[in-house]
């Protein structure tokens, strides 16, 4: 049990538990990423994805969605994840030790502008590799571009999900770049379809990596998930 203050969904008006809204958690997320993070490896293969014994936390969404720059976010350093204005630059699922605490893995991004198909097939079969039977992985946050809103690509996603009962969480990005009638009227919807997903976390998390928004957010959710341990 947390003294976590409840917020309610955009569209039902159910109350949900939301660590952002712990003043602990938001204390011990801040905590948590002051400690190092360091590059663990870039796994090309299945037989390179090992087991570290830490509870794990991965990063999916469309090629250019603002997965690495989420991540440098996180952490508050500027290189630790490539990012680049070209589609598909993460062609390997990137580990990063967390203080020893937690590991984040940065995975490829479906969509690939600049990918064969052979490449892409590839790569989708090395994260569904990753995804099976991994009792450490805790959740999945689903990278959604505000601008742009839930694509046919991201339903398939969460469809493969819901089937293989990977928990995930939708993070909006680049909210800083949307409207606000426009990003709530997105959220809204978003939140309908989810309450009809049964792996979804039914909370939308909203976020800026250029302004800062949700950042302190995020690291208590992440922070409340390093608690419930492996």
């Amino acid at each position: 049990m947390t003294d976590e203050t409840p917020v309610s969904s955009p569209q039902s008006g159910i109350k949900l538990e939301n660590p952002g809204d712990d003043p602990r958690l938001v204390e011990a997320g801040r905590l948590l990423f002051t400690q190092s993070c360091e590059f663990i490896l870039g796994a090309t293969k299945d037989e390179h994805i090992g087991r570290y014994n830490l509870p794990e936390v991965a990063f999916a969404g469309r090629s250019n969605v603002g997965k690495s720059s989420l991540v440098n976010a996180l952490t508050g350093r500027k290189t630790l994840a490539r990012t680049s204005n070209t589609p598909g630059r993460t062609r390997q699922l990137n580990f990063f030790d967390l203080g020893k605490q937690l590991m984040l893995v940065d995975l490829p991004g479906y969509g690939y502008a600049q990918a064969s198909k052979s490449d892409i097939a590839y790569w989708t079969n090395l994260t569904r590799n990753y995804l099976r039977g991994r009792a450490e992985l805790k959740r999945i946050l689903l990278l959604i571009d505000a601008r742009h809103g839930t694509k046919d690509s991201d339903r398939e996603i969460m469809d493969e999900l819901d089937t293989c009962a990977v928990s995930y969480q939708i993070v909006m990005t680049k909210v800083d770049k949307t409207k606000a009638s426009e990003l709530a009227a997105e959220e809204s919807k978003l939140a309908k379809e989810l309450s009809k997903r049964p792996a979804a976390h039914p909370y939308i998390v909203k976020t800026s990596s250029m302004k800062g928004q949700g950042v302190s957010e995020l690291r208590a959710i992440l922070a409340s998930l390093v608690e419930q341990g492996i």
